[in-house]
């Protein structure tokens, strides 16, 4: 494979985060981070070495411009950014909650990234020099012209050879344009060689067989049979997609009050691997974890790494990501090979 960018495109945000056990209404300052699901890989690879770029949109502002300095500081290759548009999408959500449920608030409407047209990305000139381009489910969830605009980009991306993967991340909240996931994301994910989400993500918006004792996550499946049935739906959806080389799955489960247990699968043309078991008892940050596991398969297939070292390093960095308070991981490769278990 050509060794080129890795170029992720997705919708840059703020996260503010109130603390709710505090009276942080009359404190008159939350604290905020920068992020977005792909934005938050594309930091991640910039961090492990690999030349990463970030394409979103923002408006020409003072504030803007600070936050692309910032980027710019990590590493990242802004060249394709849309200098275009109002504003940028915010979101809310209470320190300690996860945004895949009912906490998160988004104020988002009408964002730049919201007001692209399809004529304002000229994909085959972004594309010059990109081996790998990343996207998420949450992008076509925002409206039908973004969803178009994802469709440019992998078809443009099959005409180049170019690598394609995508993170099957459900936002509820956001699917409100009048179409289904499963209207739109099939097409999508026919593009791609790598998919990485869940067994729930994928029959929700792939529409891969589920068993019906699995219509609900929970923490008290056996770990067998959840393994089973992703082994099932991988192997469903790369015989689905023919351009499909790998299909991951991670599990994440709250263990007691404060805590998680967490293990992940990476299903190819050998079969199914299973990574090993996390188990912790207090976390920092749940957001991002799954957009790290998504930047350590990439950086581990990018440098063409054996499938289960890619697993391996994908799901401790994923952990580890568990302790940071933000939206990307700080952590270098080195310190999370020292987080990779040995059993």
């Amino acid at each position: 494979m050509a060794q080129g960018k890795i170029l992720s495109f997705g919708e840059i945000l703020l996260r503010i985060c109130p603390d709710l056990t505090t009276d942080w209404v009359a404190a008159g300052q939350l604290p905020f981070y920068v992020g977005g699901a792909e934005l938050n890989v594309a930091t991640a690879l910039s961090l492990w070495g690999l030349p990463s770029a970030y394409m979103s949109a923002m408006p020409s502002n003072a504030i803007s411009e600070g936050i692309a300095q910032h980027l710019l500081g990590k590493g990242l290759d802004l060249s394709a950014m849309c200098w275009q548009g109002e504003r940028i999408g915010i979101y809310y959500l209470p320190q300690g909650k996860d945004v895949k449920h009912a906490a998160v608030v988004y104020d988002r409407a009408g964002s730049a990234f919201a007001s692209l047209k399809r004529s304002d990305v000229d994909w085959d000139a972004l594309l010059e020099g990109v081996s790998w381009f990343h996207f998420s489910a949450i992008c076509p969830a925002i409206n039908a012209t973004i969803a178009e605009i994802c469709l440019d980009a992998v078809q443009a991306c099959q005409r180049k050879g170019i690598t394609v993967s995508l993170d099957l991340n459900y936002r509820a909240k956001l699917w409100k344009y009048g179409q289904e996931p499963i209207e739109v994301m099939p097409q999508l994910a026919a593009y791609c060689d790598v998919i990485m989400g869940n067994i729930w993500a994928a029959q929700q918006m792939l529409g891969t067989s589920l068993d019906d004792q699995f219509k609900v996550s929970q923490s008290q499946y056996p770990k067998e049979a959840l393994l089973a049935q992703a082994e099932r739906s991988s192997a469903e959806l790369r015989a689905r997609y023919p351009r499909c080389r790998y299909v991951a799955n991670t599990f994440r489960f709250d263990h007691l009050e404060k805590g998680i247990k967490y293990y992940t699968s990476l299903y190819g043309q050998d079969g199914l691997l299973v990574s090993n078991e996390y188990l912790s008892e207090s976390i920092v940050d749940k957001v991002g974890s799954g957009d790290c596991f998504m930047a350590g398969l990439i950086y581990g297939l990018y440098h063409e790494q054996d499938a289960s070292y890619t697993l391996e390093f994908a799901t401790a960095a994923a952990y580890d990501k568990l302790f940071i308070p933000s939206d990307a991981t700080v952590s270098s490769v080195s310190d999370i090979e020292k987080r990779i278990k040995h059993e």
